[in-house]
């Protein structure tokens, strides 16, 4: 399986049950994992694009269980870059935003302080959260692990079981040394790959705009243009990443798979209600739910100043 064939078979993954609730996700998740779907090939190892296969696939399937999906694995293979294995059974997430000044920070082998955008509060076992320059693992059965998944306000990704976590003096095993987390080979090679979850839920939100025209029966000039569009702008943005998949993913690579992503899934959103009109987003739960879903996940790019970011790494390099 490749990424192509990931993303524009013509069978979409089979959808979750609707309405979607969080228990529902959550139950979906222990089944893959139990089964061994979140065994995907770890990142850098040659498969790198089968990998990327599978987190699309999630995408497109769900992006709340591919949020939760993608945090898993992300946390083995972070795991397995510091020659370290993950508790048998275990669902983990890796926790690491710093939104707004917040953030953890490690004090005598302890966790304190907030972090934002947590997702998996009541679902996951354990998370690596970063503090500082530093990764720690923690059992989230410890009681000093406070949630407040009321802090996610969000229609987009309401299923995700995120929040808010409060760490109160929480114990915690280090993984890798000061700077590890963020110098590692790996970290461009997960970026990336968030970046293919994203290019699943557009081609997911495409999927809808599909299924509405079938089921009318027609299409006149102007949708069928938005669709040729839309499926061009897929067709784009997975060459890039497929050609990544087969290259050294350094923060250049990184970035334009971020950026190449990101583009595609707002232009996708875009051309996607011209076609349909408000009929679907009103009346069709899963396709809205699809079109509050990508906006709210695809915004882990942050549009200009990522891009900033990156022309500031081509002048560098050029």
């Amino acid at each position: 399986m490749d990424l192509v064939n990931a993303l524009l078979a013509e069978t979409p993954p089979k959808p979750l049950p609707s309405p979607r609730t969080t228990a529902a996700v959550g139950a979906e998740l222990r089944s893959l994992h139990a089964a061994g779907a979140l065994d995907l090939p770890l990142p850098g190892g040659g498969r790198t694009a089968a990998r990327w296969a599978g987190l699309a696939a999630f995408g497109r399937r769900d992006l709340a269980l591919a949020r939760l999906a993608e945090g898993h694995t992300d946390a083995v293979a972070i795991l397995a870059e510091a020659d370290r294995s993950p508790a048998p059974g275990a669902l983990y997430g890796v926790w690491a935003a710093k939104s707004g000044g917040t953030g953890a920070v490690l004090e005598d082998g302890a966790l304190t302080g907030t972090v934002r955008f947590c997702s998996g509060l009541s679902l996951l076992e354990r998370a690596l959260v970063a503090a500082g320059d530093r990764l720690v693992e923690v059992d989230l059965a410890d009681p000093r692990v406070r949630r407040h998944p009321d802090a996610w306000q969000a229609v987009g990704m309401d299923a995700s079981d995120s929040g808010d976590v409060v760490f109160d003096g929480v114990p915690g095993t280090l993984v890798g040394p000061p700077g590890w987390y963020v110098a590692r080979p790996g970290f461009a090679l997960g970026g990336a790959g968030v970046a293919a979850v994203w290019l699943g839920g557009a081609a997911g939100v495409l999927d809808g705009v599909l299924a509405y025209l079938r089921d009318r029966g027609e299409a006149d000039e102007h949708q069928l243009a938005h669709v040729g569009a839309m499926h061009t702008a897929l067709s784009c943005a997975e060459a890039v990443l497929l050609r990544a998949a087969t290259a050294e993913v350094d923060a250049l690579v990184a970035g334009t798979c971020r950026a190449a992503a990101e583009r595609t899934a707002v232009e996708v959103l875009e051309r996607a209600l011209k076609v349909t009109g408000p009929t679907p987003a009103c009346r069709d739960r899963r396709f809205a739910q699809r079109v509050a879903d990508l906006p709210v996940y695809v915004r882990q790019h942050h549009a200009e100043r990522d891009l900033a970011a990156l022309g500031r790494t081509v002048l560098g390099a050029a």
